[in-house]
């Protein structure tokens, strides 16, 4: 059975040729060789070569490309640069790739009004980049910078490190310009930070991890940039001695804090001891380890951490700590951290749960996880990193590599996340790989909601189908 009125493969083949002639063959790749190198994300997920990836110059590109597939009815994928995990940009069969790669570069850097407007396809690093030249800065900060673009971090509302100080993308997006599956070009680039003029449809779009829409253009809220911060490495008895640490630090630095980012034993002693992804800062054994890294001016930086660390030791919050004093070593510290992006070989099969709870419960909730993981055979060990501020944990589950353990594991983990009124996915997005569990974190009348506005945008259910919503029988 078709599924959302989409057409099989073979009745794409005059929607593909009218789609060669309006975008014209350098915009339309077709040859096998080419289209495999779009087929799949970061997330594992293997997707289906598709039958042609779309590589549009504009918004009036896309908008003709989405045009000719609403009218043949041939589904699309959005892809930015294919850095997810959660299987939101890999290809389904019978899908074609539109991807913004051309549609890349900084329109405009109003300094005055510290706004960037930029193509959906620029790399966040290059976004980074051209603002701190100017002195200003795009805080929306991830590992895969260098990669991902845009349009991607739109897509997913991505958070990173810094969500602490500067919250998640959506509050980091002014304007928005976006084109629906019918075509239409719904472009409001506004630079204004305070406008009640009806309902602020750019708000549906980012998150929706393009089911609802293609972002094309966005104008992005910077700040001021502060060349100077402070690292530190603390080593704690427990989650609760790192809650207590982080209030400690708001009365001292207040909204200077950039990152407050917590590593469990089980992820230090795998990074740091059972293999060489990171160098161990901090001797012996302890219950939880934080990195927390402030804004100062130059002057004082040190000696402001200092004084801090001392408060900490005084009320025995603290069990070590090590300070930052130079680029290299700010840089060793952070690796710790970040190696998270680099377990899988030597971690092996395993789940990767990007979940989250209120911050307050985040280690009792840790707790029952492992205690849950421990009466079932199927989990083979656990790591466990992620930004103590904001409630969202890593947490990473090994097991025998086999889809029938898979299936238990992460049954056990979502029906105990739900008892915790948490979310399935704090940062990484719904994709295609946590669509059956979106009910956990979503009632009914929520998802009927959502459906409603998925088939008043994208009556055919063209855009992205399989991801976020599933995939509905007509």
């Amino acid at each position: 059975m078709k599924k959302a009125g989409i057409q099989l493969d073979a009745d794409c083949a005059s929607g593909l040729t009218e789609l060669a002639a309006a975008l014209g063959t350098k915009a339309v790749l077709t040859e096998p060789a080419d289209c495999d190198r779009y087929a799949s994300d970061q997330s594992g997920l293997i997707g289906a070569r598709p039958l042609a990836v779309l590589r549009p110059a504009n918004t009036e590109e896309v908008a003709q490309a989405l045009r000719i597939c609403t009218r043949h009815r041939i589904a699309v994928v959005p892809q930015g640069g294919r850095t997810g995990l959660s299987g939101g940009a890999s290809s389904p069969a019978g899908a074609v790739v539109l991807s913004t790669e051309r549609m890349t570069g900084v329109i405009e850097l109003d300094r005055q009004g510290m706004t960037m407007t930029v193509w959906a396809g620029t790399p966040l690093e290059t976004v980074q980049t051209t603002a701190r030249e100017a002195g200003l800065d795009y805080p929306v900060d991830i590992g895969a910078r260098g990669t991902a673009t845009i349009g991607g971090t739109i897509a997913t509302n991505a958070g990173g490190i810094r969500v602490l100080q500067h919250g998640m993308t959506r509050q980091n997006v002014l304007g928005l310009e976006a084109v629906l599956a019918d075509g239409t070009i719904l472009s409001r680039l506004g630079k204004t930070m305070k406008d009640n003029s009806g309902l602020d449809l750019k708000h549906l779009l980012i998150g929706s991890e393009g089911t609802l829409g293609v972002v094309t253009r966005a104008v992005l809220q910077l700040r001021q940039n502060v060349p100077d911060s402070a690292l530190a490495l603390i080593a704690v008895p427990d989650h609760a001695a790192a809650l207590s640490c982080l209030s400690v630090a708001r009365r001292w630095f207040g909204s200077r804090i950039c990152a407050f980012e917590g590593m469990w034993p089980d992820y230090w002693d795998f990074v740091c001891r059972r293999t060489s992804l990171a160098e161990a800062a901090i001797s012996g054994q302890h219950g939880f380890y934080v990195l927390i890294e402030v804004e100062t001016d130059h002057a004082n930086g040190e000696d402001a951490l200092e004084t801090f660390f001392a408060e900490l030791f005084e009320n025995g919050f603290a069990e070590d700590g090590v300070l930052a004093k130079s680029l290299a070593e700010t840089q060793s510290l952070w690796r710790i951290r970040e190696a998270v992006g680099e377990v899988d070989p030597d971690f092996g099969p395993h789940i990767n749960f990007d979940i989250a709870v209120a911050p307050s419960e985040l280690g009792k909730f840790c707790e029952s996880a492992d205690d849950l993981l421990e009466g079932l055979q199927d989990a083979a060990g656990t790591l466990k990193v992620g930004h103590v501020a904001d409630g969202n944990v890593h947490l990473l589950v090994a097991h025998d590599g086999s889809a029938e353990a898979e299936e238990r594991i992460e049954t056990a983990i979502y029906e105990l996340l739900s008892d915790w009124n948490g979310a399935v996915t704090a940062e990484h997005g719904v994709g295609r790989l946590k669509v059956r569990w979106i009910t956990h974190s979503r009632s009914r009348e929520e998802m009927a909601v959502m459906h409603t506005l998925k088939r008043q945008l994208d009556p055919f259910g063209i855009l992205n189908p399989g991801a976020l919503f599933g995939v509905p029988e007509s």
